[in-house]
């Protein structure tokens, strides 16, 4: 299960969900490849021209998302709106209702290892995911135990998993699938 992988299963599961003219958000946008993804799943162009279609993102590192706006394709740029501020302050910015929220938790490749998504700030983020969907929408996070910190944040999303009560149901928890250590794949469709 590499890393490669289990963003990609993440990526087919969301497929399933959004569709064009959904709105989406990026919890985590990094280099950006998953706005990217997402701005060409709900990216459609009407009959007047104009793109339907939204992706909100957030990241707390400004080379995310620099990194991010060089990578979307033009025609696009205009249903992606990314804000310099961490994924705990969705629910401000996000009005929804949105289909899907991604995460992919860890730090930005190529960047500044220091910056670590962390267990407090990614269980507010996961909580504003769940009020900001619509009813049937999805969350998915991609987990990273095996950098320093990962294995306390994947123990965090462990507990708000357990913790959903009736508000969301479990669609994939690949915890301990693939070893100590290992990337996987947590998905959650709200249910209402």
């Amino acid at each position: 299960m590499t890393k490669e992988r289990v963003t990609e299963r993440a990526k087919a599961l969301v497929r399933e969900y959004v569709g064009k003219g959904d709105v989406v958000v990026d919890a985590t946008v990094g280099n950006g490849y998953d706005t990217v993804f997402l701005a060409e799943l709900v990216g459609v162009r009407s009959r007047t021209g104009s793109i339907a279609g939204k992706v909100i993102g957030f990241d707390v590192q400004e080379a995310a998302i620099v990194s991010a706006s060089k990578r979307v394709p033009e025609g696009l740029r205009g249903i992606v709106d990314l804000h310099l501020v961490g994924h705990e302050e969705m629910g401000r910015v996000v009005t929804g209702p949105v289909r899907a929220v991604m995460f992919n938790l860890g730090y930005l490749p190529g960047g500044d290892h220091g910056f670590v998504t962390e267990p407090g700030t990614t269980v507010a983020g996961l909580e504003a995911a769940l009020g900001v969907l619509g009813p049937g929408g999805l969350v998915t996070v991609v987990v990273y135990p095996g950098h320093e910190g990962g294995a306390e944040e994947a123990v965090a999303v462990e507990e708000w998993v357990g913790g959903l009560g009736g508000e969301g149901k479990v669609l994939v928890n690949e915890r301990g699938g693939g070893g100590e250590g290992v990337p996987y794949l947590v998905a959650v469709e709200l249910i209402g």
